[in-house]
């Protein structure tokens, strides 16, 4: 059981292991081992029934249902190899028009910022431009003079 601790990935699944190594193999009371591991007591017991009813998949997270995508799965793809191969950066604006343009579906811009996060598209930012590569006539007519009012 302590190879599988080590061996285990995901982080919630190796702290109901370590909850279950703690009462099964070293003896301790669960209510002791919840104040340990700043834990509530309803949460270790839920963890160790599930761990008697199913072993070591039953710490595992289940799949939860939720709301199908109104953009279909095909069409996101599409709309992701566009985004990738273009050379130019993207507006959640611009995102937003193509989604409804291609996938007949509005999100908001919020939803589309989340998108493109999940996407692995970073938001598109303007560079600050730097003093030295304005030319001469830019720096002059920047710098302060006398005003004729």
């Amino acid at each position: 059981m302590e190879a599988l601790y080590r061996s285990e990935k995901d982080p919630k699944v190796k702290e109901r292991l370590l909850l279950v190594l703690r009462v099964e193999g070293d003896g301790v009371i669960p209510a002791h081992v919840a104040g340990e591991m700043r834990r509530s007591r309803p949460w270790t017991s839920y963890w160790l029934e599930r761990f008697s009813e199913e072993g070591v998949d039953g710490l595992k997270d289940k799949p939860r249902s939720g709301r199908p995508a109104k953009l279909p799965i095909e069409v996101a793809l599409q709309i992701r190899k566009e985004l990738s191969g273009s050379k130019q950066g993207w507006t959640t604006k611009q995102v937003g028009d193509l989604i409804a343009r291609e996938g007949k579906t509005n999100y908001h811009y919020t939803h589309v910022y989340r998108l493109l996060h999940k996407w692995g598209f970073k938001q598109k930012v303007p560079r600050k431009r730097h003093i030295n590569t304005a030319s001469r006539e830019e720096k002059q007519a920047f710098k302060k003079g006398t005003k004729s009012y």
